[in-house]
């Protein structure tokens, strides 16, 4: 019997930093229209998640809610992980411990790390290049204690507006005001991991979306993380995406994922 390649896939869908699952309202109908399962998370701390941002000290602890999920998946499924933004290093801390249960990663104009360097690598290379004056009103708060540092992270409007949501409509920023809560980088803490591995991480195929329109995570920069990262399977680009490409071209980004799970799913 024939099999057809683009039913009954398993989407996971991760969020960026100060954001939720509620950020795939549009392409998780979609995906489910096209005959997949979609599972779409908050991390700790996020969304209706019911932890606060200083309770939460590693990107180990913010992606607990991801890695219970892989935990818990019967033996032999596998799923396509999506993650957005920050969510690249959630998607990094499953595929390094459960490579196994992933059949391809997706970064959407996400950070992704390589296997060369710490873990903190991309973001520290992201800041260094982000001049201060960028980041607008977003607000840094310390917390955690002197042994163990933290900065919390607070996107202010009009860093939402002119650098992650300039070519959504309207409700699509209303949206994000309303629920928007704190996140971090959790940098102190991944400068101390232990390198993601070739066998755990390495190992699984991956995707990359570009957006071309992105004024948050430029596609100068994606473009040199594709190429830092190496090992990137295919590289597709949706035309006129800002960062948030699940609102802004949400029918554009569920053509890339039907097409992802159709020759990788």
């Amino acid at each position: 019997m024939e099999v057809d390649q683009n039913q009954g896939r398993h989407f996971v869908l991760i969020h960026g930093a100060c954001h939720g699952a509620w950020c795939w309202y549009k392409v998780k109908p979609r995906l489910e229209a096209a005959g997949h399962r979609v599972t779409a998370l908050d991390m700790a701390a996020s969304g209706i998640n019911r932890k606060q941002i200083h309770e939460v000290h590693s990107m180990h602890e913010y992606s607990q809610p991801l890695l219970k999920l892989m935990v818990a998946l019967p033996p032999n499924e596998k799923v396509i992980l999506v993650g957005h933004s920050l969510g690249g290093l959630n998607l990094a801390v499953a595929m390094d411990k459960f490579p196994e249960k992933v059949s391809v990663a997706v970064f959407l104009t996400a950070f992704m790390p390589d296997a060369l360097h710490r873990p903190s690598y991309v973001l520290d290379q992201y800041v260094e290049r982000t001049p201060n004056e960028a980041w607008l009103d977003t607000q840094f708060s310390p917390y955690g204690s002197s042994e163990k540092p933290q900065n919390s992270m607070f996107f202010g409007r009009q860093f939402i507006s002119t650098k992650l949501y300039q070519l959504c409509p309207i409700e699509d920023l209303e949206l994000v005001l309303a629920l928007a809560r704190p996140g971090s980088l959790f940098l102190e803490d991944l400068a101390e991991l232990k390198k993601f591995s070739n066998e755990g991480y390495g190992s699984v195929t991956r995707v990359f979306i570009r957006c071309d329109e992105d004024k948050a995570i430029t596609k100068e920069f994606q473009q040199w993380m594709i190429e830092n990262s190496g090992g990137v399977k295919e590289v597709m680009n949706i035309k006129d995406a800002d960062h948030m490409a699940m609102t802004s071209k949400p029918e554009e980004l569920c053509a890339c994922l039907l097409e992802v799970a159709y020759k990788y799913g």
